[in-house]
């Protein structure tokens, strides 16, 4: 990354996990590591917590996991609960005093029923603890994992309610064990060929995370 900034960066733009490459996560120092480089050079630091945010990791942001502050997050998806397309840029006065009115526009920006729905989802995030419930079902989520009783698994990687599922090469594709899953009532995303995604809602219970694990169980056998 150092050696990619010239004097003409203006940002450096990161997902703090990679969500679509298969929930990957850098390793402990990264985020860090980042942030006194866009110090060093003067440059932003934008982290994308579309996917990563809103207590997916167990924390409200990920990136709170290093300890640091970005200069600017991209949030969508969870911040309506699913319920309505809305997405928003959050930043320091430092950087969002740089924007004068017409000089940001977004065909839904403003969207009154989108901001009241996600002001919604936001009072239930807090209300009903599901952060530091994602934290906790999370660790007995990657306990699970981490005791798959199959040999066709590589290598796990959880953080929060969020992982990825690596299979050796001689397992075959994802795909075809998502599909089987599916018949059996769950729902997941394979990536990058090898990998089965999974990212459960929030609300989801400790017996569910425990079928769910033997369903995985059953397809790998």
């Amino acid at each position: 990354m150092e050696a990619a900034i010239t004097p003409n960066t203006a940002a450096i733009f990161m997902e703090p996990i990679q969500g679509e490459a298969g929930v990957v996560i850098p390793p402990k120092g990264f985020l860090k590591g980042l942030r006194e480089l866009a110090d060093k050079n003067k440059c932003l630091l934008v982290l994308d917590e579309i996917q990563s945010g809103l207590g997916r990791t167990g924390k409200l942001f990920a990136f709170e996991h290093e300890g640091i502050r970005p200069d600017g997050i991209t949030i969508g998806k969870a911040l309506s609960g699913g319920f309505y397309p809305v997405s928003a840029f959050l930043a320091s006065d430092e950087v969002m005093n740089v924007f004068t009115p017409g000089i940001h526009g977004s065909t839904y920006g403003g969207n009154p029923m989108a901001c009241a729905v996600a002001t919604a989802a936001l009072d239930v995030l807090v209300d009903e603890k599901l952060i530091e419930r994602a934290a906790e079902l999370g660790a007995h989520l990657k306990t699970r994992l981490e005791n798959l009783k199959t040999n066709k698994v590589a290598r796990t990687r959880c953080l929060g309610l969020w992982a990825g599922i690596d299979l050796k090469p001689e397992a075959g594709a994802a795909r075809p064990y998502c599909y089987a899953l599916k018949e059996r009532g769950m729902l997941c995303k394979d990536t990058h060929v090898q990998t089965i995604r999974l990212a459960p809602p929030l609300v989801i219970t400790k017996e569910q995370i425990d079928w769910a694990v033997d369903q995985l169980e059953a397809v790998l056998a």
